[in-house]
């Protein structure tokens, strides 16, 4: 596998995919007493394989196994491995739930994440969640699960202890456009101004692991597309200039100017990107 490992604390891992662009995700590993929790599942059946062999190897003194995924958000980029942990118990928001239960659109995935569309084909599928976490709860003395809204209606951030670390996934994104085609922009950033006042380390799920700096960031340019109210050539100047993904502009901003009027629908733009 192609991601490097950052031990963050004792017991809490991260495996980080140091490609910028969207779908090359990161995966983290907490171990417990009674079994190990994977946070994401990158995006591909193949990378989740890749991941699991490299966990197994990196735990194989411990006498321990796979116990718990925890799936931060529907979306393939942090789901599309899940098949790779088929005995583990599976944890996420009830959105993400239905959402995993419904078929794979192969088409829009592929035309979306181009980088890995070879590994999607019409058989492809993903694990469905087998427990739903709708309020904060422990999930283990290490882990502490935290549904909030943003990138989509409902995510799940996972909070390692008194580590100070938080698994954003989906949630975040440091040097990669975040897409909020069907989430609340608004809503988002308040979300990961809750994340900077927990937080000391944060593992988003594209980028390296970064801090409040990059929360603050982020949080600006989610800020400044409800502000621009549907121009997306408006947005300012900003960090997001040398991020990646740039595409993903129109949709935000679009998602941000709907919602301000009580529209809930996928925009217009989000269609135009997947060539629909």
């Amino acid at each position: 596998m192609s991601s490097y490992l950052v031990e963050l604390a004792q017991g809490v891992f991260a495996f980080v995919d140091p490609t910028l662009g969207f779908g090359h995700s990161n995966v983290g590993l907490v171990i417990d007493g009674d079994g190990l929790t994977i946070i994401d599942t990158t995006a591909t059946p193949e990378a989740g394989l890749a991941v699991r062999s490299a966990v197994l190897e990196l735990t194989e003194s411990l006498d321990t196994r796979i116990k718990r995924i925890v799936v931060t958000s529907s979306r393939i980029p942090f789901a599309g491995g899940t098949t790779a942990f088929w005995p583990a118990a599976y944890y996420g928001s009830e959105a993400t739930s239905d959402q995993l239960d419904e078929p794979a659109n192969t088409l829009a995935i592929r035309r979306l994440l181009p980088d890995f569309a070879h590994h999607y084909d019409d058989d492809f599928t993903t694990r469905p969640i087998t427990h739903t976490v709708d309020e904060s709860a422990w999930l283990t003395p290490s882990l502490q699960l935290v549904p909030a809204p943003g990138e989509s209606a409902l995510n799940v951030l996972a909070v390692a202890g008194g580590s100070g670390v938080v698994f954003a996934g989906a949630l975040a994104g440091f040097g990669v456009t975040p897409l909020a085609f069907d989430g609340d922009p608004a809503a988002w950033a308040d979300t990961l101004e809750f994340v900077a006042e927990i937080a000391t380390t944060v593992v988003p799920g594209h980028g390296s692991p970064g801090g409040r700096a990059d929360l603050a960031d982020l949080i600006a340019y989610l800020r400044a597309c409800v502000a621009v109210d549907g121009d997306p050539s408006a947005l300012p100047a900003g960090p997001w200039d040398d991020w990646t993904d740039r595409r993903f502009d129109a949709v935000n901003v679009e998602r941000a100017a709907r919602l301000r009027r009580g529209d809930r629908s996928i925009p217009t733009a989000m269609y135009e990107l997947l060539g629909f």
